[in-house]
């Protein structure tokens, strides 16, 4: 974006709101241009929660708030929201990371066998064995963590009209605070899917926009209708989502279906090609979503410092 735009859309909430539904439709032509769920996606959504988060504080910075009003409680509020929703990524990602290190032990198992005897394939499958039970308890614990901070983090994606007149305090703020808000949850919960826990029972994406007014929330609207029309059509188990991971996991399954019936051959071989190739996309996807985490972490903190400053110094 060039220093031109991107000042007009941080020095006014009309502007700003403009910047909220041309990034919320391009995630939503992105949502149809990559696999589902998959790592490039879910960088594309945190790297968007950056960019308003980035924009946010210069527009507060151009409004010229009023010092020591209540604005700055509902800003750190939000904030605080953010960097407690990040640490729940930064958990999921963290394990992902463990899981994929402990399964490229698999492949690495047949390494130097042309041959496959009863005893390397018991070996083989019983380290198979063991990655599942990860993944399982992995899911159960990511469950009921996902489950306990939906409700102390408000992650309940609702639609409210914008033209409140208790949204136009402090020059229009309170409403763009709002906007930011629901944002930010429906931005919040497809990365908890994908990167946590999705649990197709819940409220996550049942909700309606028909009859938005504004541009801002018929395209967040149209955002969360493309999730949820996604997810409802295939049907998902609950569980991480993530692409690459629902990748690995197929052929780890498909290595051991081998292993289960035959000698060592070609196609074992490629299966155990695919599951290290697999392996090696998802390590890659999560460590790079873990330190756009971590830019998003410090980029809360250093927002937070900006505006303490700001209203110190006035």
């Amino acid at each position: 974006m060039s220093h031109s735009s991107s000042s007009t859309t941080t020095s006014s909430v009309h502007g700003f709101l403009n910047f909220l539904a041309r990034e919320l439709d391009n995630l939503d032509h992105l949502f149809l241009s990559h696999n589902f769920m998959s790592a490039t996606f879910l960088r594309h959504v945190l790297s968007s929660l950056r960019s308003f988060l980035s924009h946010l504080t210069l527009l507060v910075q151009n409004l010229n708030l009023p010092v020591g009003e209540k604005w700055l409680d509902e800003y750190m509020d939000e904030t605080s929201r953010l960097w407690e929703a990040s640490l729940l990524l930064k958990s999921g990602v963290s394990a992902m990371e463990k899981y994929s290190s402990s399964a490229a032990n698999i492949p690495s198992l047949l390494d130097d066998h042309r041959v496959l005897n009863a005893q390397l394939s018991r070996q083989v499958i019983r380290a198979i064995n063991g990655c599942q039970r990860e993944m399982t308890a992995l899911q159960e614990e990511n469950k009921s963590t996902a489950e306990a901070k939906l409700q102390t983090l408000s992650l309940r994606f609702k639609e409210t009209i914008l033209a409140e007149s208790k949204f136009n305090k402090y020059n229009g703020f309170r409403g763009v605070l709002h906007a930011m808000r629901n944002v930010n949850t429906l931005l919040l919960l497809i990365l908890l899917s994908g990167l946590v826990y999705y649990r197709p029972e819940t409220s996550f994406y049942q909700s309606t926009h028909e009859g938005s007014s504004t541009t801002f929330m018929v395209s967040t609207g149209k955002l969360h209708q493309r999730v949820a029309n996604a997810m409802g059509r295939l049907e998902l188990q609950p569980g991480i989502l993530l692409h690459e991971l629902q990748k690995a996991k197929f052929a780890m399954d498909e290595v051991r279906m081998e292993m289960e019936s035959r000698v060592l051959d070609y196609e074992v071989d490629e299966k155990v090609g695919e599951l290290r190739s697999c392996l090696g996309v998802l390590q890659c996807g999560v460590e790079e979503i873990d330190g756009q985490i971590d830019d998003l972490l410090d980029e809360i903190v250093e927002g937070r410092k900006k505006l303490l400053d700001m209203c110190s110094h006035r």
